[in-house]
């Protein structure tokens, strides 16, 4: 995921994303320099000994850039990085746009404080909008900075601290300006096949791929939902017609999920704290982002033999084609099938 560091229009949102910038740049300490301290935590060592090792696969092994991102380390005083605020009308799946001279046009804007980002929410829900917060642990600067390590990412697993730093990585090497499921989905394939050869590399297992299996699921459920309510908000009914059309919908969907669990997923509760909390339009909107493009990409890495800096190449080319071109060019590698 990506932050855009300028805001074109709200000074105050510019001036906390300076701020924000600036306290992770002064509280950042080189990670080889807390390894070599005796002070330092055994298990925040074993952590960032980890996080280091795989900064240098991704270089070495992943072609991914060579720089001094991910071998600093910050502790923070919250448990996320950054908070990120959607929003959509009342009745759109489509989210409120908001444009970055570096990011370009993305679904969301991230603020540095909890308190700020929700004080935004309340904006944008004032004006009738539905709107969901949500934390970030990470997050890239597409190389404007090299990003440290975070506390907020030293709770997760092996697998997911390791996989992070490629997906950030990715985001360094090639971006493409304003276009969200192109960036994540590369990102995402970068993340995954890597992550399947740092393991090979450490002698550890296959990953099962079953939390995989569940994740692809789930998101084909939501994306369900929100296809549904989009055909509802282009219905033409009435406001109180729609607003009850998507109560239904948001019901009908948690019975859905229910069933799907229990037939497929015995016994397995991972989602079902997502799906007891209220469920609006702007909730929906990360879903999908992060994998459109993904199997388009896999196929790129099989016809370039494997190859990361083929790949990459690839990748690159298609990165500075209008959106248009690239989304035609993605859709033809699956074969035509949206």
């Amino acid at each position: 995921m990506s932050l855009g560091l300028c805001a074109c229009g709200s000074i105050r949102y510019y001036a906390q994303a300076v701020h924000g910038q600036g306290e992770l740049v002064f509280k950042r300490q080189p990670v080889r320099k807390l390894l070599h301290d005796p002070a330092t935590d055994p298990k925040l060592a074993a952590r960032l000994s980890l996080a280091l090792a795989a900064r240098g696969f991704a270089s070495r092994h992943l072609d991914l850039p060579d720089n001094r991102s991910y071998t600093s380390y910050v502790a923070l005083d919250r448990p996320y990085v950054v908070w990120n605020v959607f929003a959509t009308p009342r009745y759109s799946v489509e989210a409120v746009r908001h444009c970055f001279p570096v990011a370009g046009c993305v679904a969301y804007r991230g603020w540095f404080s909890e308190a700020a980002a929700q004080a935004d929410a309340a904006r944008m829900r004032s004006k009738g909008d539905d709107v969901w917060v949500g934390g970030v642990p990470a997050y890239s600067t597409l190389g404007w900075f090299a990003d440290p390590i975070l506390s907020s990412m030293l709770h997760w697993d092996d697998d997911e601290l390791a996989g992070t730093i490629f997906h950030e990585l990715a985001h360094q090497l090639i971006y493409a300006k304003g276009d969200t499921a192109f960036n994540e989905s590369f990102a995402t394939f970068v993340q995954t096949e890597g992550l399947r050869e740092w393991r090979a590399a450490r002698g550890l297992s296959p990953d099962d791929g079953k939390s995989q299996a569940m994740a692809d699921g789930f998101t084909k459920l939501v994306l369900d939902l929100r296809e549904r309510l989009k055909k509802l908000y282009a219905s033409g009914a009435d406001a109180e017609a729609m607003e009850a059309g998507k109560q239904r919908e948001i019901a009908a969907f948690r019975q859905r999920y229910a069933q799907w669990r229990d037939a497929n997923w015995p016994g397995e509760h991972g989602y079902d704290a997502w799906v007891a909390k209220p469920i609006n339009n702007a909730r929906l909107l990360p879903f999908g982002l992060y994998d459109r493009w993904t199997p388009a990409f896999a196929v790129i890495f099989r016809e370039s033999n494997a190859r990361w800096p083929a790949f990459h190449a690839r990748v690159r080319a298609l990165a500075r084609e209008p959106k248009a071109k690239r989304d035609a060019a993605l859709q033809a590698l699956l074969g035509g099938h949206p």
